[in-house]
């Protein structure tokens, strides 16, 4: 590579904190909430743990791919109203597909360089609620022509520059890189095992936030909330997660003949939210979860679109002045275990410092929240373990890829 991309380098920016519902299976507990609302709900969750008021906030970020309600350009606006930041506070929609997540934090960290106190980050996705939708029949239908609907969530998978699908960019990556079907299929498993680990020992507890149903009030203004389906009182945990082994794993068919990526080992399609407060480092008494450092975003061949973490990651160390022996902890997005694969192969990646605690074809990708649960699971192993660096990054629909670089502030050698 030959270091083409965007580097942004941060200098005294800190996360505070972040917290995140849990991710639930398409068509769960979660199907009929508005994106809006699980965003209000993480954002308003991040504020009461981190012990800050939400008068304090003069940044809001939020981000969401699918338009998943009638209301959904007022995402970002409604989230920062809802959870309580003053009506002068102006709010952004960010949108870099599956690095959405990232590109909140890289907003925020520029917005704290520029004198901004503290930005609150937000990104909600309903998959579930993905419309039918047509864009050509506006001016009616015609006697005898096609009606033109179709499934918003599958055609997105669908890109047509290069004329294939998400699945198909892995499938070419398993040919290049010589990855087996055996090999694909023990790395999903040990991503399973791994989540499951992760939920059962209660580690996963700590960066979720249950969600019921409630009200969200706000003065002067039509109140709006959450209402779970009959019978569910509270959601507490990430549904998804759950045994198997590499019979059954080997047993599913590819989505494409010949192929080696099934529904087992690609990211599990789920609907949730996460958030997270980012401020400058230096503010007396604030407690810090994490110093962002940087980050990197570089665009690859769309065919290609799996492999884009390996430049981005590439990049990022370059341009930071690191090597990736000091990076203690990688958390890579698993859209699909043969672009994982690749990814590590490309960077001769040890994998026994990636993903530690399983990844979304364990616990699901809800595409714009999993760049800051990346982050935020990221943060925690580093604190946790007395660990420094970490690097967590993804790959990017339509040829791109993203990292962010963190350090652990309360490390010691």
């Amino acid at each position: 590579m030959n270091g083409a991309g965007q580097y942004s380098r941060f200098d005294d920016v800190a996360l505070y904190d972040a917290v995140r519902t849990p991710w639930v299976d398409l068509g769960g507990a979660l199907a009929q909430v508005s994106p809006i609302d699980l965003g209000i709900k993480a954002g308003r969750g991040v504020l009461a743990r981190a012990g800050l008021p939400a008068a304090q906030v003069d940044s809001v970020l939020a981000g969401s791919m699918a338009q998943a309600s009638f209301d959904a350009y007022m995402l970002p606006r409604h989230i920062g109203l809802y959870s309580g930041v003053p009506l002068q506070v102006p709010a952004l929609a960010v949108q870099r597909i599956c690095a959405t997540g990232f590109e909140l934090l890289r907003q925020a960290a520029l917005q704290v360089g520029e004198g901004a106190q503290l930005a609150l980050c937000v990104a909600a996705e309903s998959m579930s609620r993905n419309p039918i939708a047509a864009y050509t029949h506006r001016d009616g239908f015609k006697l005898g022509a096609g009606v033109d609907f179709k499934d918003f969530l599958w055609e997105a998978l669908y890109d047509p520059a290069p004329g294939i699908d998400m699945i198909a960019t892995a499938e070419r990556l398993a040919v290049l890189y010589g990855l087996s079907r055996q090999e694909v299929d023990a790395y999903a498993l040990r991503s399973h095992q791994s989540s499951l680990a992760a939920q059962a020992s209660g580690w996963l507890a700590g960066e979720i936030l249950p969600v019921g149903s409630e009200r969200f009030e706000l003065d002067g203004y039509q109140a709006r909330g959450i209402r779970l389906p009959r019978g569910v009182e509270a959601v507490t945990q990430d549904s998804h997660p759950r045994s198997t082994d590499a019979a059954a794993l080997a047993r599913l068919r590819a989505v494409h003949e010949g192929g080696v990526q099934t529904a087992g080992n690609s990211c599990a399609v789920v609907d949730g939210a996460a958030a997270a407060l980012v401020g400058p480092g230096s503010t007396a008494g604030q407690p810090v979860l994490a110093h962002l450092l940087g980050s990197a975003v570089v665009g690859v061949a769309p065919e290609h679109m799996g492999i884009g973490p390996a430049p981005a990651i590439r990049l990022l160390l370059q341009r930071s002045g690191l090597r990736l022996e000091q990076i203690d902890r990688l958390e890579i997005n698993e859209a699909q275990a043969a672009q994982v694969l690749a990814v590590a192969r490309e960077l001769e990646l040890d994998l026994d410092r990636l993903n530690v605690r399983g990844g979304s074809i364990g616990l699901g990708h809800p595409l714009a929240a999993s760049g800051l649960r990346l982050v935020m699971t990221l943060a925690r192993q580093l604190r946790e373990d007395n660990l420094r660096y970490g690097i967590a990054a993804a790959c990017v629909g339509g040829g791109q890829g993203m990292a962010v670089l963190i350090e652990n502030p309360a490390w010691r050698p």
